[in-house]
């Protein structure tokens, strides 16, 4: 069964990381299907340890943009989110490794992929300045900052995607 509008393997290709938004307001209506999947995403013993900030980014640009420096796309989409890990609320497996991080990357994930369903574009970005954004975003010292994304329409579609053949990233047992 298809759900949506393509079926899954259509829609990771058709993801790209987009550098360059149109100052065009995301409607409500996409921002709250883009949520919704970050919500229903899969989470070790789904106690989902982490939060989404959504930031409007108008009139924030100058001060968003120390979080990354000087990348002028990062504040060029109308909304940056971030998410946040809450590494103390996680699931932790034996050996002592904290799931939070892997948490926030399956819900990021979702949001992304949902955000391309809609036409939507996004650049995950993990080169940031975690102190600088903690401290412009508010965020709590018990939340570590994991990764950013701009949400918005694409200036221009991407190219085509160049990726590693399956034989040099599988190997079967």
């Amino acid at each position: 069964m298809v759900v949506g509008l393509m079926d899954f393997l259509e829609l990771a290709k058709k993801r790209y990381s987009v550098r360059g938004y149109k100052p065009q307001e995301v409607e409500k209506e996409k921002l709250d299907y883009v949520l919704e999947a970050f919500r229903m995403a899969p989470t070790a013993c789904n106690l989902q340890p982490f939060k989404l900030f959504v930031i409007k980014t108008k009139g924030k640009e100058k001060a968003l943009g120390e979080i990354c420096g000087s990348w002028k796309w990062f504040t060029e989409a109308p909304l940056l989110l971030c998410v946040c890990a809450l590494p103390k609320k996680a699931w932790s497996r034996a050996d002592g490794k904290n799931y939070s991080d892997v948490d926030c990357a399956i819900a990021f994930d979702h949001l992304v992929l949902a955000a391309t369903e809609k036409g939507l574009g996004t650049c995950w970005v993990a080169k940031f300045n975690v102190a600088k954004a903690k401290e412009l975003l508010g965020i709590k010292n018990d939340f570590e900052p994991i990764a950013f994304t701009p949400l918005g329409y694409p200036k221009v579609e991407a190219g085509r995607k160049i990726r590693k053949p399956v034989e040099e990233l599988v190997e079967f047992l």
